[in-house]
């Protein structure tokens, strides 16, 4: 694939009701291409009144679709999955011209993830949870009702399908909005609901503004659940708008993991794997590694391997095979991340890596940074840039206490070579998951976090049980 290849269009549509119409207003949102710097597409700027559409259509098709048998829905899924999986390429290429994402990464996590978590989905969806009983009480699972899904920039397709496949499985209907940065990708994948043919009103799209569509979506009487992705502040704003009506509320918001490198681990791989973390998708992952915690009678030697490692994230076209870093999604995010890194300074730490960038781009340059206070503004905040705070402890206690010392809790990493030794820091861990020894992503496990990361989970039969309400029939 190659630059050439991303031609987008403009699509000047919604998808509402099983079909494509006009937005009610006039707005337009545009599309930028991060690395050249160019606005690329445009698509349409919803309105309030187009949520109000697009909810009653989903409250119109959510009783017929929650009475279909689960292996009905299943097969519906199945087509949607191979009607997404024929557009795969299309997909990598989207997300790469309008996020920055470097081509490898985009076929391989931006593209292969969320199919991975579509096909989940579909045996989920085929075969539910049996109905149990407990003394006289039969317990069911019903489907919440009509769900409003507001998705971010920096996975546009995983983060769409984690919460739209698990709502579809568990039977209910929804409305989406995805971020007005990276909307063009959540565009091909309506193409591939109406290919599928799913019944009207069972998904719709309505892109636009968190200020407009998507506190319209949060505050709608006919919503039922609120799922949300993106950051603490806007997650509060999205909690308060649902909270005035009793709505339910799922919310995966931000991070600052803590990779934890135990005195008896292989340092070097250990480094390594977590400046790759650190770095992915140009640091802009929630669960990125971004405080790397490691002995201090090995710091200065974490710290020249840290560095050595950041060397190899070669920036440029994100298009190119080359590229390893790509640029970040937007200007006000690279001046965001500035901010961040001039704060830093200011603060006593210092980069131990070159500050070179390209000639074009939103780019900022790999940075590690060494002299770090764990109390500072870059070991607390999350920078959601490829930016990699390392920090030294003394024992596990304190690195335990530096790594749950954040208002953040959802991700994390310890690395040992006695395996119970680093089952017992994990378990100490507060936060939603921890990777031990470089484990691999699980896309069936339970993905959320502790604290100010969010409240429920995604992904997996957990990820489905959030999209269901819990009835006893005593009898």
């Amino acid at each position: 694939m190659a630059r050439a290849d991303f031609t987008p269009a403009d699509r000047g549509e919604l998808y509402i009701g099983g079909r494509w119409r006009p937005a009610q207003g006039g707005g337009s949102i545009a599309v930028e291409d991060p690395f050249t710097e160019r606005v690329v597409a445009h698509v349409p700027a919803g309105t309030p009144a187009d949520v109000d559409e697009a909810v009653a259509a989903a409250r119109n098709a959510f009783g017929p679709w929650a009475a279909l048998s689960p292996q009905q829905r299943s097969d519906y899924l199945r087509r949607l999955h191979d009607s997404l999986a024929k557009r795969a390429d299309e997909i990598a290429t989207t997300v790469t011209g309008e996020l920055g994402t470097p081509i490898k990464v985009s076929a391989r996590v931006q593209t292969g993830l969320p199919l991975t978590v579509l096909d989940g989905y579909v045996r989920m969806a085929a075969t539910p949870e049996p109905e149990v009983e407990v003394g006289n009480s039969l317990i069911l699972r019903e489907p919440v009702g009509v769900v409003g899904a507001i998705t971010p920039w920096n996975y546009p397709l995983h983060q769409v399908m984690a919460k739209v496949a698990a709502a579809l499985a568990a039977g209910c209907t929804v409305v989406l909005k995805p971020s007005e940065l990276t909307p063009l990708v959540a565009y091909l994948l309506f193409d591939a609901v109406h290919e599928a043919g799913l019944p009207p009103g069972v998904a719709n799209l309505v892109p636009g503004t968190g200020s407009e569509v998507g506190a319209a979506i949060a505050g709608h009487s006919d919503v039922d659940m609120v799922s949300f992705t993106g950051s603490t502040a806007t997650g509060r704003r999205i909690s308060h708008l649902a909270a005035d009506r009793i709505a339910k509320v799922s919310l995966e918001l931000g991070g600052k993991s803590a990779n934890v490198i135990l005195d008896d681990a292989e340092l070097g791989r250990a480094v390594k794997v977590g400046v790759a973390n650190a770095f992915l998708n140009a640091g802009q992952t929630c669960t990125a590694w971004t405080r790397m915690l490691v002995p201090a009678t090995r710091y200065a030697e974490a710290l020249d391997l840290a560095a050595q490692a950041a060397t190899a994230y070669a920036m440029g076209d994100p298009f190119e095979e080359t590229t390893r870093l790509g640029p970040l999604a937007s200007a006000a995010q690279r001046q965001r991340v500035h901010g961040f890194l001039r704060q830093g300074r200011e603060e006593g730490a210092t980069a131990i890596t070159p500050e070179g960038v390209p000639d074009r781009g939103y780019f900022v340059a790999p940075t590690v940074l060494a002299d770090v206070d764990p109390k500072s503004t870059v070991a607390q905040e999350e920078i959601f840039g490829p930016v990699l705070a390392v920090i030294p402890f003394g024992d596990d206690d304190e690195a335990v206490a530096i790594a749950n010392d954040s208002r953040y809790g959802l991700a994390g990493a310890v690395w040992s070579s006695d395996p119970d030794r680093a089952l017992a820091v994990a378990r100490r861990m507060r936060t939603g998951a921890v990777d031990v020894n470089g484990a691999s992503f699980n896309p069936l496990a339970p993905f959320g976090g502790y604290k100010q990361s969010g409240l429920g989970r995604e992904l997996g039969a957990f990820g489905l049980e959030e999209f269901q309400q819990v009835k006893a029939v005593q009898r």
